[in-house]
């Protein structure tokens, strides 16, 4: 759907990456420019950039523009087609069961979600089956996905009616008198976000029986032609997801809607204080199986803004109430030294290769420690680029050595190093708040919106900046953390139902900041949209977050910010 500008012009040009431009009527789609280019592009195309900005494949255009293919090899290219693949599924299944209305739980780590009926009825193959030929068919028959504006309170009805009672309340306290809806096949629902044009380009997918509900499997970026990557289970993860969605109803708090109507309704002092005793119940418990098994190494690891730094403290803390003492070691400093450390493509030094690691020795000084030796440890000096000769160590049996790191999970640097003496833990901000039964709140983004705060606090960067370097550092993490996570003892859930409404307040401002027509703008402007569906926090309750939180690694104030066990031993 778009207005048509007063002042229209009766030919346009638009200009492709190339350097080729072609003129047509004012008003023809960015799609029809796309059939007349056939633009060379790394994948599948969902949509496209329109003058630096992000835009729907069936927008008319009435100026001249550039025009940038975005395929699913992009991020707001993927978030397009598994959102589209979504409202597919979720039409197909009103085709097939509409006695039920299916929910999309949480994410799978081969790239997938898990969805559910509502009211948890367990899939049969059949059904599945069903579900599956239905979703084809609309594929096959390549129907148009429109918008279509309705007035606020015709749209609050329609999700009423059918049940959708997350998306009601959610738009109750919407400013706007009208609300954008996507229509299908004849079914209109809401997304957060743009779709594909048509259903022919929503192909790539599969489904798989999982748990009561099933996998709606979907491509990764890395296999931008749309191939699926092989169905892997990891059961404990799934677990994590399910026992915060449990933790959800036990505080009341289903979605954003109702997180919201806490923060209205005086509960946020109660929410916050149950939220951080779920986090220490899971410290206990960790504790609680270290101290059973009595490991002399702890290898923590995660993604970038996941919390390990406050988590590898406060377990730290749980074991010293325990009798056991911890003792941190780091692996940046056995870093080799500047001239041995690998480079990437660009000629850049490559700290996340295991390669700027010297392995063998911190392997070695590993061994030596667990058999009782001393050993001098080594101290990177990151100014000269060279290790230099550190402090002696040893440790007792009432010691454990705590190692955080990218590498901490890969299998390489604990090879020779008996299984029983070592304990791993992943740690990472496993999301499962939504903003309803379709909307999901990506993990992803909760992780991003903490580092632009914290680098804005701690680091002196811009927004800008750290958006910039975002789509580096998850090729990082996708590359060196998430292949090892299967290694992990345990999963340790960062995620905080309440934060979002806290960051909101800090990352608002910083959001707006970023430079129009820029890259990182784009990126900005889906976040301040999401943002928009949060409540901010007021600001006389930032003193109930608990002075340990690990959302204070990021907001600041944090008391742990210069603790460090010290490793002694009572005399």
């Amino acid at each position: 759907m778009s207005v048509q500008p007063a002042n229209i012009r009766t030919e346009i040009q638009a200009v492709f990456p190339d350097g080729r431009a072609f003129n047509a009527p004012s008003g023809t789609t960015v799609l029809e420019f796309m059939k007349k280019a056939q633009p060379k592009a790394d994948g599948h195309v969902v949509a496209a950039l329109i003058n630096k900005k992000l835009r729907e494949l069936f927008v008319p255009l009435y100026k001249d523009s550039q025009i940038e293919p975005v395929t699913i090899a992009n991020s707001d290219g993927m978030r397009i087609y598994r959102r589209s693949l979504s409202f597919l599924m979720i039409v197909a299944a009103k085709r097939c069961f509409p006695e039920h209305t299916i929910e999309v739980e949480h994410s799978m780590p081969f790239g997938g979600y898990y969805c559910e009926r509502s009211d948890k009825t367990p899939f049969s193959s059949k059904a599945l089956q069903l579900l599956k030929d239905e979703m084809q068919r609309l594929v096959n028959e390549a129907l148009p996905i429109t918008k279509v504006r309705v007035p606020l309170d015709e749209a609050i009805q329609l999700f009423q009616k059918h049940g959708d009672i997350e998306k009601a309340d959610l738009f109750t306290r919407r400013r706007k008198d009208y609300l954008t809806l996507y229509e299908l096949d004849g079914i209109r629902d809401y997304f957060h976000g743009f779709m594909v044009p048509n259903s022919s380009y929503l192909s790539f997918f599969d489904l798989h029986l999982y748990g009561n509900g099933f996998i709606l499997h979907f491509p990764r970026k890395q296999n931008p032609e749309g191939a699926l990557l092989q169905f892997e289970d990891e059961p404990r993860l799934a677990r994590v997801f399910q026992e915060y969605g449990q933790w959800l109803k036990i505080m009341g708090v289903s979605g954003v809607a109702a997180l919201n109507d806490g923060i209205r309704n005086g509960r946020l002092r109660e929410i916050i204080l149950v939220a951080e005793a779920f986090h220490q119940q899971q410290l206990s418990k960790i504790a609680g199986e270290i101290t059973q098994q009595r490991p002399g190494v702890i290898l923590i690891s995660g993604p970038t803004s996941a919390g390990k730094t406050t988590f590898s403290k406060r377990l730290s803390i749980q074991l010293l109430a325990k009798g056991i003492f911890p003792i941190t070691m780091g692996m940046d400093n056995y870093f080799v030294n500047r001239d041995e450390t690998p480079r990437d493509r660009n000629g850049e030094y490559n700290f996340e290769a295991l390669e700027a690691v010297d392995v063998p020795l911190f392997r070695e000084h590993l061994k030596s420690l667990l058999n009782g030796e001393t050993i001098t440890q080594p101290r990177y000096n990151f100014h000269t680029g060279m290790r230099e000769e550190g402090e002696p160590l040893r440790i007792g049996e009432d010691h454990v050595i705590i190692i955080e790191g990218i590498h901490g999970l890969n299998p390489k640097i604990i090879e020779g190093i008996p299984p029983e003496a070592v304990y791993r833990i992943f740690i990472s901000a496993f999301t499962q708040l939504n903003l309803d039964k379709h909307n999901r709140v990506p993990t992803t983004d909760t992780r991003l919106l903490r580092r632009i705060v914290r680098d804005a606090e701690y680091r002196g960067y811009t927004a800008a900046d750290t958006i910039k370097r975002w789509l580096s550092v998850r090729k990082g993490e996708k590359r060196y953390i998430f292949p090892n996570q299967q290694h992990a003892n345990v999963f340790f859930n960062s995620a905080l139902v309440y934060e979002l409404s806290v960051l909101k307040k800090l990352a608002y401002p910083l959001l707006l900041q970023v430079e129009p027509g820029t890259p990182e703008r784009v990126e900005a402007n889906r976040l301040i949209a999401f943002l928009q569906w949060f409540d901010p926090m007021p600001t006389e309750s930032l003193g109930c977050i608990p002075n340990d939180s690990i959302l204070r690694e990021f907001i600041g104030d944090s008391v742990l910010e210069s603790y460090e066990p010290s490793g002694d031993t009572p005399s």
